[in-house]
């Protein structure tokens, strides 16, 4: 399935690249690197300088799939993975497409 502006906060998010535009912790805003873990509050970085654990629900992220990018709210990601596609629904019919 493609990535589209509207889909992104209910699809897979491993393996995306993504950057942290902006945080609460002014030290994880600008983090970037490929998304390899991701529990219900955090997502998990492969980043240069290592692994780092970013908090969802105080963050928003860029994620980049191929030529597009989509900005998503923590908030709008702040579930488990596997609880997303339903959870998220309320989210995902309010974003432009």
């Amino acid at each position: 399935m493609a990535y589209s502006n509207r889909n992104i906060v209910i699809n897979e998010l491993i393996g995306l690249n993504a950057k942290v535009l902006d945080s609460l912790d002014r030290k994880q805003a600008g983090i970037s690197g490929t998304i390899v873990d991701e529990t219900k509050n955090t997502l998990v970085f492969e980043t240069k300088a290592g692994r780092k654990s970013i908090i969802k629900k105080v963050s928003t992220f860029i994620f980049y799939s191929g030529k597009d990018s989509f900005t998503v709210k923590g908030d709008e990601i702040n579930f488990r993975p596997h609880e997303r596609i339903g959870k998220a629904l309320k989210f995902y019919k309010y974003r432009k497409v």
